[in-house]
This record gives C-alpha cells, structure tokens and sequence, in this order.
C-alpha cells in the first residue's frame, strides 16, 4: 500500500478506502460477504471526477462552446483514457481479483481498471475532500489535455488571444458577416480581424462555433 500511495500522490488517514477501491466484486463475492467491492466507490467516483474535469476546463477554455466542452470532457473520462491514467499507476499491480477473473485476465481489462481509478477518486475524496480528490484528478487529466491526441478541439480562440497579447499595439475582433438558414438549422459566418485587417473566417452552426474556425484560420495563417 505504500508503494500505491507513493504513485498516487496522497497518503491515506484511513487505509480502507483505498482497500475497497482496490477490491473488484469477485474477490468481494468469494469472502463470503466480509468485503466490499469498489462499485459504490465507483459510483461516486465517477461524479466526482466529472465535477473536477467539468470546473477545470470551464475555466481554462473560456471561449470554448458547450457543446465543445462536452466533447473535450468525455474525451478525458471516457474509459480509454481512464484505463491509461490507471495503467500509469501500475493499478494492476494491487486489484484484487477471484482466481477465475484473474485467469481471464481481469488486472489488465480496460473496462475493470478505469473504474477502479473512479473508485480511487471517490476513496481520497471520502478520505480527505474535493481538495486532495481534485489535486489527484488533475495530476492526470492537466497533461492529457496538453497531449494532441486527448484534446477532441483546441479552444483556438484563447490561444489566439495569448498570442495577441503578447503583441500590444495588435488587437482582435470577431465580425459576424452572414446568418443564414432556418430558424432550427442556421449558419453564421465570422470573420477574425487584427487591427481591422481580416486575418481568418470560418463557419459554424453558432456564433462561437464560427469564431473559434476563424481563430483556427488565422492561427494557420500565422504558422500555430
């Protein structure tokens, strides 16, 4: 257990929390009924860690639309990607499985370990609060969102924006120049402007969606 603690980065008050995250039902079921597995861990786990990744991506992608955040978000907790946060914590190593699952090879399951990192994120969370829970969660998903092949969209206008930024004499405008379409289906056309010089436009079933394919032009344009 010490050795598990030391790769999660917290160390336990009270052991058995991280015990029951660890326990999968079918070692559970052959105690007889003396243990508990982690679905309840789970359960809760799983909310936690959708509050912590939802608050943090609110606020470090401002400009990103809903329905981007969305995607973003389920691209960090969806199974794949919690069976490799799992897999980096060699979690394999310490669940406790029934001869038969283990013979199936349950300690390297996808589905198996991505729930037992959820039951982790519920056992420090019980164990101490959303605090050391939300410095646990973000320990893994602040470098997968800074990995390319995690992020689902890029939130392009605040990158543009930090590189504006650096230029003071230089600033963005996003003009909408088209709305067209039904009511229930319409297009709107932007165009990103530096200065009053159009740099960008792009095309979305929203507004935000339009400006953040301009961004994603003019970024091209100026070689990002």
């Amino acid at each position: 257990m010490d050795e598990l603690e030391r790769k999660i980065g917290y160390k336990f008050s009270n052991r058995k929390f991280l015990k029951i995250a660890l326990t999968h039902s079918s070692y559970a079921n052959e105690s007889g009924g003396r243990l508990h597995s982690y679905e309840r861990l789970e359960f809760l786990g799983d909310s936690v860690l959708g509050l912590v990744t939802s608050d943090y991506i609110f606020k470090n992608f401002p400009n990103l639309p809903e329905g981007e955040l969305t995607k973003l978000r389920a691209s960090l907790v969806c199974e794949r990607q919690l069976f490799e946060f799992a897999k980096n914590l060699e979690i394999h190593k310490y669940v406790k499985l029934s001869r038969g699952e283990k013979h199936c090879g349950g300690e390297n399951r996808p589905s198996i370990l991505a729930d037992i990192f959820e039951a982790v994120c519920a056992a420090i969370y019980l164990d101490s609060g959303i605090e050391e829970a939300q410095k646990f969660i973000l320990s893994h998903i602040v470098p997968a969102i800074q990995h390319p092949k995690t992020v689902v969209m890029k939130d392009y206008k605040t990158h543009l924006q930090e590189i504006i930024q650096k230029n003071p004499e230089e600033t963005i405008e996003y003009v909408l120049v088209a709305e067209s379409g039904p009511d229930h289906d319409k297009r709107f056309t932007v165009e990103a402007k530096i200065n009053n010089n159009v740099v960008g436009r792009g095309t979305g079933k929203s507004k935000k969606q339009a400006e953040q394919q301009a961004a994603k032009q003019t970024l091209a344009l100026m070689g990002y």
